[in-house]
């Protein structure tokens, strides 16, 4: 089984910045960042490749947000810039299941997920 470490999460008022930070106990060439608020499914938010300079973006979220990772490392953070009431969700951590051409929010389907942290944002 996988494990994964999330942090980052909190509640802010709009407009305001939060940092996700994500490892795991395994390597994964794809990984990202998922979301679910109360009563919607969960959407993918940004998927990076290992080692790639173009990520992928939720169109709600572009240049907003902004998904980093750790070269050949197993972790993956992602900068939250003017937060909006509607970015309030449980945002999940994930990895694998995705090539060079599914490494991205409309074709992914994650290999495993971590526990999720909570972002809250008031108005």
């Amino acid at each position: 089984e996988v494990r994964y470490t999330e942090s980052g999460g909190g509640s802010v008022q709009a407009g305001g910045s939060l940092r996700l930070s994500c490892s795991t106990s395994e390597y994964y060439f794809c990984m990202g960042w998922f979301r679910q608020a109360p009563g919607k499914e969960r959407e993918a938010v940004a998927a990076l490749l290992d080692g790639s300079s173009t990520a992928d973006y939720l169109d709600s979220v572009k240049g907003r947000f902004t998904i980093s990772r750790d070269q050949g490392k197993n972790n993956v953070y992602m900068t939250m810039d003017n937060l909006k009431p509607d970015d309030t969700a449980m945002y999940y951590c994930a990895g694998g299941g995705a090539g060079t051409q599914t490494c991205n929010v409309a074709a992914w389907r994650p290999a495993s997920w971590g526990q999720g942290t909570q972002v809250a944002v008031s108005s």
